[in-house]
């Protein structure tokens, strides 16, 4: 009884979650609307949690900068652009540093087997990016999903040189809140984009989360060829 009713709820969560992501630009509208100014504090906060702490990865900060660049371009929100970027940039930068600071001090130690959330896999495959990528890592994870929220907790832990750190921080935050709220100002409110925003949602949500997937795919499938080739050349032997 207490697991179907704990299923329905979750199941109700992600309905409620997916309908916010498909109709993004229309929430953030809304929220525009109703709460003004308040709106860049609101967007700070989002974007501030997906970057800086680890518990919220799940957070789209791909969509929303999109959708919130669409919604700007479209008027009638008294949200000024510029502003919206230096707000969303401040955010992601400050989202990173806390982020590093705690993995500096914690260390790998809170993933644990079993938390949904924080998962070990997700420490090992963020770790494996970050050996292959080093620094650059930090810019490259930026633009992927999960990523770009427990990279900079690997580099706390791996005792990064803080100096480094910002700056990659900062270029990252830079490229990451100009290059999708510009891509939401300039081609959000075409006709072809308007009409089918819900897929072009979709479509970027799937862009950035494929290629670390693919990727720690790749390595899995090199390193078990890697132990099997060990293991025939012992037979051999």
């Amino acid at each position: 009884m207490l697991l179907s009713v704990l299923l329905t709820d979750f199941m109700e969560f992600l309905s409620q979650v997916l309908d916010f992501l498909l109709h993004i630009d229309t929430q953030i509208a809304e929220i525009s609307k109703i709460y003004q100014a308040w709106t860049y504090f609101i967007l700070f906060l989002i974007i501030f949690a997906e970057t800086g702490l680890v518990i919220f990865p799940f957070l789209p900060g791909d969509p929303l900068l999109f959708a919130a660049g669409a919604v700007v371009a479209s008027g009638n929100t008294g949200i000024n652009i510029y502003l919206l970027f230096i707000v969303l940039f401040i955010a992601a930068i400050l989202g990173n540093q806390v982020n590093y600071v705690i993995g500096s001090y914690t260390g790998a130690k809170i993933f644990k087997s079993g938390n949904r959330v924080l998962k070990p896999t997700h420490y090992a495959k963020t770790k494996l990016f970050f050996r292959k990528h080093g620094g650059k890592a930090v810019v490259f994870s930026r633009f992927f999903p999960i990523l770009r929220t427990f990279v900079p907790f690997v580099a706390g832990v791996g005792k990064m040189e803080s100096r480094l750190f910002l700056i990659y921080n900062l270029t990252g935050a830079f490229f990451w809140i100009a290059g999708f709220l510009a891509l939401g100002y300039v081609f959000g409110n075409l006709t072809i984009v308007k009409e089918n925003f819900a897929v072009a949602v979709a479509t970027i949500s799937v862009l950035t989360t494929l290629p670390p997937i693919i990727a720690a795919i790749i390595a899995r499938i090199k390193k078990k060829k890697k132990t099997s080739d060990r293991a025939n050349r012992v037979v051999e032997i």
